[in-house]
């Protein structure tokens, strides 16, 4: 039996009304017309934790700590008997004894009783509190994901902007760009997580991996144990992904026995990250003659994403990188 039942037979003057009054399972108060406590249901005494005798025959503002007593409930419950008008979901938020900070829903209504002519409201009280806060939830996380969104589109608007066509086919122009906004949207499945963090060699492990046919050629870690905010993974899986891209096309990857080490560690004072990625056993290495988009995409991010500095060194033996970046809001290493 729902309340709009339980109010068309209480109104009715059903004979069996404390009976059906105990059959719901939200808190119920039947008041006078002096809003004293006449009947309550079984629900209200466990809620609450109290007993019936000091809940009937007390007057609703002196329930409890009075945690009933509020202006406005008040000037609302008197307007209900002389305008026979009812009061729907009025939020109650307080202190209740045994219970802690909740958000109570309450509903009154009028009852008229034939016989007597006199008049009676019923209060009905719904406990709201997990489900604003599941509300409150859901709402922020609609709000991360139109952020996120928002920031997906920015990046892949940027990346395709940049691209130069010039030296390059169609189909090259598409490979390159599709592996970029793959590295992206890699990104940002790992940033929408359940926990909203990922961890760095779980990020290294999900970029590297279509690098890893072989899977000796790429070894991750181990390193110190660090949480990693959206803003790092995204900024960290384009920094990877065009070091890995670059070492498959004319580095370590590019060749049978060669390896590609990425390692990492926190340190104290200042408090930062130090990500290095190591080649060896590829071809020999010659200094770029021009700054491709690849490399200011790897500084830029690491500079003016996350405010850090990279050092690229083109060695002989094979490239070394190494990105430092401050970790102030990130997580402290487990």
């Amino acid at each position: 039996m729902n309340t709009e039942d339980l109010y068309r037979l209480l109104s009715a003057g059903h004979v069996q009304a404390q009976g059906i009054v105990d059959t719901v399972a939200d808190p119920l108060l039947v008041l006078d017309q002096s809003l004293c406590v006449q009947n309550a249901s079984r629900s209200f005494f466990k809620t609450f934790k109290v007993g019936r005798n000091e809940t009937i025959g007390h007057h609703i503002y002196e329930l409890g700590n009075g945690q009933w007593d509020i202006p406005e409930l008040r000037r609302l419950l008197v307007e209900v008997i002389p305008k026979a008008a009812a009061v729907i979901n009025y939020e109650v938020q307080h202190d209740f004894p045994g219970l802690g900070r909740r958000t109570m829903l309450v509903t009154a209504r009028k009852l008229h009783h034939p016989d007597s002519g006199s008049h009676s409201m019923l209060l009905s009280i719904v406990d709201a509190t997990e489900r604003y806060r599941h509300d409150a939830a859901r709402d922020m996380l609609f709000a991360e994901l139109r952020h996120r969104m928002k920031n997906l589109f920015g990046v892949a608007q940027s990346i395709a902007r940049q691209m130069t066509t010039e030296g390059r086919s169609a189909e090259e122009y598409r490979d390159q760009f599709l592996g970029r906004f793959g590295a992206l949207v890699e990104a940002q499945s790992l940033a929408f997580t359940e926990q909203g963090e990922t961890d760095l060699a779980q990020l290294c492990e999900r970029i590297l991996a279509p690098y890893t046919t072989n899977p000796e050629a790429v070894v991750i870690g181990p390193g110190a144990s660090v949480e990693l905010g959206p803003r790092m993974i995204v900024a960290l899986s384009l920094v990877l992904h065009e070091l890995a891209t670059n070492a498959a096309k004319y580095g370590a990857l590019s060749a049978s026995g060669g390896e590609v080490r990425v390692s990492w560690k926190v340190g104290e004072e200042p408090r930062e990250l130090r990500l290095k990625w190591a080649e060896s056993g590829g071809p020999p290495v010659n200094p770029p003659s021009a700054t491709g988009y690849g490399t200011e995409l790897i500084h830029s991010a690491t500079t003016y994403s996350l405010g850090g500095q990279v050092d690229q060194d083109y060695a002989a033996g094979g490239l070394q990188a190494e990105i430092v970046i401050p970790l102030e809001n990130a997580s402290p290493p487990g």
